[in-house]
C-alpha cells in the first residue's frame, strides 16, 4: 500500500473514533508501561506543529477577512447581524461568569516550571501595551498574538483600502494554504493525543480525567445556559413572543444534526430547509444562514473564554475584572475567525491567552487539551452555533414582519 493510500484510509475513519482510540490506547499503555521512551514525543511534536503554524494562520485569516469584506449588506440584514454579534459577546460573558464562580485548573506537562505572573495590574497593562506594538515579524516568530492581531487588523484594512483585486486574492490564497496545512496537522491529532495522554497519566495518574471531566461540565453548562436561557431571552425581547416553540424546533431539526456533523457549514442546507418550512423571507435567510455559519460563533466564544481562564488559573495568573470583560470582546472577535478552520476555536486560544501574558507553550497545551475533550466540546459548540443561525434569522424576520404567520 502506498503512503498516499494509507493516509487516505486513515482519514476515511471518523476523527471522533480515531481520537477515542488514541485516548484509550494512551491510557492503557500508561497504566501498563509508564516509562516507555519516545511515546511522549508524539504529543510534543503535535503541539509543536500547532505552535509553529497557528501564528501565521491567525495573521492571514484576519488580513484576508478584512481585505475581502468590500460589499455592504442591505439594511434588512443589519438586525440579524446585530443579534449574531450581541449573542456571541453575551455567550463569552456567560462563560467568564461561570469560570469566575467555579474556577478550574488542569495539569500541564510542559517542563521548566510555571511562569511568574506580573506583580500588579500596572505591570500587566505595561506588558500588554508593549506586546501590542511589537515588531510584526517578531510577533509572528515569537507567537505574540496581541501583536499579530494588532498588525493583522492594520494590514487588513490598508489592503482593503489600497490593495488591488490580485493582491487581495493572494492574501486569500495564502490564508487558504495555511488552513490546509492546519487541516493536515489536525489529521494527526489522535496520534498527538495518544502521546499527550500517555505522558499526563504516566506522571499524574488517572486524576487528570477528573480535571478533563470538570472542564467538560463547565463548557457544556455554559453552552446550555446560552442555548436555553440567554438566547431565548434575546429572541423574546426582539419578537415579543414566547421563544421556546421556535427554539425547540431549531434544536430538534438543526442542533441535533449539527451535533453529529460537527460542522456549521455542513449544516447550512439543513438550516435553509428549516427556514423555508418556517416561512422565513428567502431574501433574508439565503444570506443570513451562510453568514451565520461564518460569524455567529457563540459556542466558539465560550470555548475560547473558558479555556483561556482555565489556563490562567493553572499558571497562577490573576485575571482582573476589567481584562475579563476585554476577554469577552476578544473571544467574540476571535470566534468570528474560527469558521472553516479545523480545530476552529481551539487554535485561537493562544491569542486570548496572550491578553494575560501567558506563554504560548502553556496556551498550546490548552489547545491539545481541547482536542482531548473535543469529542463532546466540539459537538456541543457546533450544535449551539448552527441552531443559533436559524433561531436569530427567524427572530429578525419576526421583528421585521410582526403580522406574518410563521409556521412554527
Amino acid at each position: 500500500m502506498s503512503l498516499e493510500a494509507a493516509f487516505q484510509k486513515w482519514t476515511s475513519i471518523s476523527i471522533m473514533i480515531r481520537i477515542l482510540v488514541g485516548l484509550v490506547l494512551g491510557t492503557v499503555l500508561a497504566l501498563i508501561w509508564p516509562d516507555l521512551p519516545y511515546i511522549s514525543l508524539l504529543g510534543s511534536l503535535f503541539v509543536g506543529a500547532l505552535k509553529a503554524v497557528a501564528p501565521v494562520l491567525v495573521f492571514l485569516l484576519i488580513v484576508a477577512a478584512l481585505s475581502k469584506s468590500r460589499a455592504k449588506l442591505g439594511s434588512q440584514f443589519k438586525y440579524v447581524i446585530i443579534l449574531y454579534i450581541f449573542s456571541t459577546v453575551l455567550a463569552a460573558l456567560v462563560a467568564v461568569i461561570i469560570n469566575f464562580a467555579f474556577p478550574q485548573t488542569v495539569t500541564l506537562v510542559s517542563g521548566g516550571g510555571l511562569p511568574t505572573p506580573p506583580e500588579d495590574f500596572e505591570e500587566l497593562i505595561t506588558n500588554l501595551a508593549s506586546n501590542l506594538v511589537q515588531n510584526p515579524i517578531l510577533s509572528l516568530t515569537s507567537g505574540n498574538y496581541l501583536g499579530i492581531l494588532f498588525w493583522a487588523i492594520i494590514f487588513g484594512f490598508l489592503l482593503k483600502r489600497y490593495g488591488n483585486d490580485a493582491t487581495i486574492d493572494i492574501a486569500q490564497d495564502a490564508s487558504n494554504l495555511v488552513t490546509r496545512a492546519i487541516r493536515l496537522v489536525s489529521e494527526f491529532a489522535p496520534i498527538g493525543i495518544f502521546g499527550i495522554i500517555y505522558e499526563s497519566i504516566s506522571e499524574n495518574g488517572m486524576e487528570v480525567f477528573t480535571e478533563y471531566g470538570m472542564l467538560i461540565v463547565i463548557l457544556v453548562a455554559a453552552m446550555l445556559i446560552v442555548m436555553f436561557i440567554t438566547n431565548p431571552l434575546i429572541v423574546m425581547a426582539v419578537t415579543k413572543r414566547n421563544p421556546y416553540p421556535l427554539l425547540l424546533k431549531c434544536i430538534k431539526t438543526s442542533a441535533i444534526t449539527a451535533f453529529f456533523t460537527r460542522s456549521s457549514a455542513a449544516n447550512i442546507p439543513v438550516n435553509m430547509k428549516l427556514a423555508d418550512e418556517i416561512d422565513i423571507d428567502p431574501e433574508l435567510y439565503s444570506v443570513s444562514i451562510p453568514l451565520g455559519a461564518t460569524i455567529n460563533m457563540a459556542g466558539a466564544a465560550i470555548t475560547i473564554s473558558t479555556m483561556t481562564l482555565v489556563c490562567a488559573n493553572t499558571v497562577g495568573q490573576e485575571v482582573p475584572i476589567l481584562l475579563a470583560f476585554v476577554l469577552c470582546i476578544l473571544s467574540a472577535v476571535a470566534a468570528c475567525g474560527a469558521s472553516g478552520v479545523p480545530g476552529g476555536s481551539l487554535l485561537l486560544i493562544p491569542m486570548a491567552c496572550s491578553l494575560f501574558g501567558i506563554d504560548s507553550n502553556y496556551a498550546m497545551e490548552m489547545v491539545a487539551v481541547g482536542y482531548i475533550i473535543g469529542v463532546i466540546q466540539d459537538s456541543m459548540e457546533t450544535a449551539l452555533n448552527s441552531s443559533s443561525d436559524i433561531l436569530f434569522t427567524a427572530a429578525a424576520d419576526m421583528h421585521e414582519r410582526p403580522d406574518h404567520e410563521f409556521k412554527i
